[in-house]
């Protein structure tokens, strides 16, 4: 490794240069991984963003890419790179707990099919990332580790529920991350952790193993702190597979290519608060109305809209429902006791569900889609909050309130992104903005029916006209303890 440059600095270049450097042999796959593991012995103790490690089996991992890159062996793109993947996401020989005393001492024979397609690619494992317990909810808690904190404000939430992921990114820990996003767990914490989160498009990240492979409502999808990051990992994750029926044909290398810059003569849609229907904090609001002025500088034709959401409430709170107690409700009668209140109320709202409920669901649904299409014929681009909060107070199980209106339920506070998980549009949290205390504030970019590499072109143009991104936490720079 050139000396000049100090293993900090190094946990900060972008997966994208690491990658490269790694190749042309500037530096080690080796020395990256240990730069890694030094800045999670040192900085992790403060944020709880990796919750199991497993140090010497990466550095092993890291020799072998060496060896195998010196012998003239062909590798992949992300050869060499260290990653932490979701505690949701099972990996082969390492412990994988959910987030849940009931899985707590798991061990998992087989990886997941984004654990497998990473490492397939280069990536090395060096842990597991923190998720609320069952990976319920957008707050990174759970009995099993604690939780894992803001890496802009200790004393804040990480979100969820991929909240592990996005404080180990703008900590420096890793320079990609998996992730999974039903009501916004791959956009929130990307939100709160000045980071970027991709929901594809249903089907363009296949899941396997999965109870329900014929469902749309939860995808796989990577995150960075940087948009082109965000691609790279996508060109790895995204493509078909025998064992996910509703897998996209499109390759993964079709995201593989230079992102564009050029955003001029897009039609673009504003929207504060989704026409009003979604209660949004003013901090919020204020952080983001530059992000309109971004996009009229670049030659867009920016204008207040929003597509018309009507009835998506009702089907995500149905399909989530039925979801949660697919995947939990046999742990329920006997488990009751050791799960989470909240956990128990998802399962058991599934639990009263009808047939007439599911089928009046799909109906909502299939209205929603085409009014949303139709949306898209006159837009390129619909802008919104990803969050109607800011980070939170860690000791909250979720907000009690949103701009005065008060939150019933543990999932209220996520409508800004759940509402758009059911359009089944791909949307993309890019870092806009700060409030006034220094919390990280991101700005979601939703693209029409399988436009995911649109999506990500707007993002690369406004990130790189804003660069919101650079602005790191001070707990992962040199000597910063977090306090």
């Amino acid at each position: 490794m050139n000396h000049t440059v100090t293993t900090t600095d190094l946990c900060f270049w972008t997966a994208t240069e690491l990658a490269a450097a790694i190749r042309r042999r500037d530096v080690s796959a080796r020395e990256v991984v240990a730069a890694h593991l030094e800045q999670i012995e040192r900085v992790n103790p403060a944020v709880n963003a990796i919750v199991t490690l497993v140090p010497e089996r990466a550095l092993e991992q890291a020799a072998e890419a060496d060896a195998r890159l010196a012998a003239g062996a062909d590798v992949g793109p992300l050869h060499g790179l260290p990653v932490a993947h979701k505690d949701l996401h099972d990996t082969a020989g390492i412990r994988t707990t959910y987030g849940s005393p009931l899985f707590a001492d798991r061990v998992p024979d087989r990886d997941h099919l984004v654990v497998e397609r990473l490492r397939r690619a280069g990536a090395i494992t060096v842990g597991k990332t923190n998720v609320p317990e069952l990976g319920m909810g957008s707050h990174t808690v759970n009995p099993v580790f604690g939780a894992t904190r803001n890496p802009y404000d200790p004393f804040r939430s990480a979100g969820g529920s991929s909240g592990g992921a996005g404080a180990a990114l703008a900590c420096g820990m890793q320079p990609l991350a998996d992730g999974s996003d039903t009501g916004g767990s791959l956009r929130n914490p990307a939100s709160f952790n000045n980071v970027v989160g991709l929901r594809p498009s249903p089907g363009r990240v296949p899941s396997w193993p999965d109870k329900a492979p014929w469902g749309q409502l939860s995808v796989k999808g990577p995150m960075a702190r940087t948009v082109t990051d965000v691609a790279l990992a996508l060109s790895v994750l995204a493509g078909p597979d025998p064992r996910s029926p509703l897998a996209l044909e499109t390759p993964g290398s079709a995201f593989a290519g230079p992102l564009e810059g050029d955003v001029r003569g897009l039609r673009v849609a504003w929207s504060p608060d989704l026409g009003g229907t979604v209660p949004v904090d003013a901090e919020v609001r204020d952080a983001l109305r530059p992000a309109v002025d971004v996009f009229a500088s670049l030659g867009c034709e920016v204008e207040e809209a929003c597509p018309d959401l009507s009835g998506a409430d009702e089907v995500f709170l149905v399909q989530r429902a039925w979801q949660m107690e697919l995947a939990y409700g046999s742990l329920l009668d006997e488990h009751r006791h050791r799960m989470a209140t909240d956990v128990v109320w998802n399962i058991e709202e599934g639990r009263k569900l009808t047939g007439p409920d599911l089928g009046r669901a799909q109906m909502l649904q299939a209205a929603l889609f085409h009014r949303v299409r139709e949306f898209f014929e006159s837009y390129d681009l619909l802008l919104l909050p990803v969050s109607q909060v800011a980070p939170f107070d860690i000791r909250l199980p979720y907000p009690a309130s949103v701009d005065g209106t008060p939150m019933e339920t543990y999932l209220d506070w996520m409508r800004s992104a759940y509402l758009i998980s059911v359009t089944g549009c791909p949307a993309l949290s890019v870092p806009a903005g700060f409030t006034p205390a220094g919390l990280p504030v991101g700005l979601q970019m939703v693209g029409p029916h399988r436009q995911d590499r649109a999506v990500l072109d707007a993002g690369y143009a406004f990130e790189r006209a804003t660069r919101t991104g650079e602005r790191r936490p001070t707990v992962a720079s040199a000597g910063g303890d977090g306090t």
